[in-house]
């Protein structure tokens, strides 16, 4: 699915009216009434439906929206926020088929703008739509603190009223909708993945509403949201006649003493993962660890008791990862140096390796093209310097990729992966029981084991994100957010695959 920014979104409407053909008020018609059945579906008729209107044609999809739920059976009262008397002419239109309707219309100006909301009633926001480009200020402002006091469901309609679609708001006490449920028409909007803007989205929904497929195809976006249908085609299928050097050898280089558990995590996630063959190098005092918790996987064994400080023969491996656990000694950094001098393919570099990297930022250069880096927040912060925002984080990132011909995955809530070429992918799978030590060893295996398999480097990073989110997602179903610990997404990797598979 593609994020569009609004001046596109806005292309994608005037396209379709004019080689559909359709005219804008059946389009708005067609929006309107995809929101209704969807909010229809999802609370019944025994809620008292409360529509906030602006004088635009977000305000005008509301109006549509009250006279659909009223022919279903909802009590509904319409509040029209008129801070312009400048109606836009979709929103004159449905306010005339409004008015012939037994429904209660009440204007709120500068003047009189206090309401009262019973407990039991909805409340949908179409005061402002997608295009604000300013902080809302005056008694639309009281309006919105208003209902944001209230304990009433919110639904707003394309996007919570105050919030900008395609960057941050500047104020960060900016005042905006705090909704339950935001039903996006056409196409999802980039603020929806900024994590500052979380309270303001709440839960989004997607209504199509039939924009041109030429269009579709054509618009460049700002980012591709990825989802279940985009990872099936992807994923390769096995051979009734092959053998396990059909699916891979990888080498891990992972742990240290006091953090062994991080090589355990991600080489049980690799191994779950297809890979044909595995070997863990690791410090000697590791070997036993490894063994008993891990007999599938062999063993490349460090001549150092406890640190990475050599590296194996590299010509037996068909992708090499490194950094859960590893350790930043002097040791480990000039090893970590002289793998990057040694080896041509695309390494995926995690954990302590990136936070060598972040102490040695010129070895970035060096790095093999479309390697896959996957920091946190903070381990990107420390390879890049401090942003002042999570937009701000992924102009950053896809800047790094394009500047040093590598893959970056910046993990959190939703997680984005930003190609050499500037592209930018945003995950959907996942959910917050994820935010526990070792869940990001757990994607470094199942990455690994991709690349292994020869899935091309940008595959690897996006199949390895949607699964991992999606094995989590499972886990979190069976046991909750707070009990949810990092080998339980390991656990549930063939879960996650056997729902892939169509």
């Amino acid at each position: 699915m593609k994020i569009l920014n609004i001046e596109n979104i806005r292309k994608g409407d005037t396209f379709t009216i004019e080689n559909e053909p359709i005219s804008s008020i059946d389009l708005m018609e067609r929006a309107s009434s995809n929101c209704s059945n969807w909010i229809a579906d999802n609370f019944t008729s025994d809620n008292n439906i409360s529509v906030f209107s602006g004088p635009g044609n977000n305000g005008g999809d509301g109006l549509a929206i009250a006279r659909i739920l009223k022919s279903k059976g909802y009590i509904v009262k319409v509040f029209i926020v008129e801070y312009t008397t400048n109606y836009s002419e979709d929103f004159k239109i449905n306010l005339k088929r409004l008015q012939e309707l037994d429904i209660e219309i009440k204007t709120l100006n500068n003047s009189d703008y206090n309401i009262i909301i019973e407990s039991n009633t909805i409340i949908i926001d179409s005061i402002f739509g997608s295009g604000l480009s300013r902080e809302i200020s005056g008694f639309a402002a009281d309006i919105i603190n208003q209902i944001n006091n209230n304990r009433n469901t919110v639904i707003s309609i394309d996007i919570a009223s105050g919030l900008f679609a395609d960057k941050l708001n500047d104020n960060k006490n900016q005042t905006v909708i705090k909704p339950n449920h935001t039903l996006s028409i056409s196409f999802p909007k980039l603020a929806f993945f900024l994590s500052e803007n979380s309270i303001y989205v709440g839960n989004w929904h997607h209504i199509d509403i039939g924009i041109h497929s030429n269009f579709i195809s054509e618009v460049k976006p700002i980012a591709y949201y990825i989802q279940k249908e985009d990872i099936i085609p992807l994923l390769k299928t096995r051979e009734k006649y092959s053998h396990k050097g059909n699916y891979g050898h990888a080498l891990l280089i992972a742990g240290s003493y006091g953090k062994i558990g991080a090589a355990v995590l991600a080489a049980r996630a690799a191994l779950k993962t297809g890979l044909g063959l595995l070997t863990t190098h690791i410090p000697y005092s590791a070997v036993n660890i490894i063994q008993t918790a891990i007999p599938e996987s062999m063993l490349s064994i460090d001549e150092n008791e406890k640190t990475y400080s050599n590296t194996p023969e590299l010509n037996n491996y068909n992708a090499i990862g490194i950094g859960p656990g590893l350790g930043t000694s002097k040791l480990s950094q000039l090893a970590f140096k002289l793998l990057i001098q040694n080896t041509s393919k695309a390494m995926l570099i995690d954990a302590d390796a990136l936070n060598i990297l972040s102490e040695n930022k010129t070895w970035l250069a060096f790095l093999p093209k479309n390697s896959i880096l996957t920091p946190h927040p903070k381990e990107f912060e420390r390879l890049i310097g401090k942003t002042a925002n999570s937009y701000e984080r992924i102009e950053k990132q896809k800047e790094l990729s394009i500047k040093h011909n590598i893959i970056i995955v910046l993990k959190g809530a939703n997680t984005s992966i930003s190609s050499p070429n500037g592209q930018l992918f945003i995950n959907s799978s996942g959910n917050p029981g994820m935010a526990t030590a070792g869940s990001g060893d757990v994607l470094s295996g199942i990455i690994l084991s991709l690349l292994a398999q020869n899935y091309n480097p940008i595959e690897a990073a996006l199949i390895g994100c949607y699964l991992h989110g999606l094995a989590g997602d499972i886990a979190a179903y069976n046991l909750g957010f707070e009990s949810l610990i990092a080998s339980n997404i390991t656990e549930n990797i063939s879960e996650a695959f056997l729902s892939l598979q169509v």
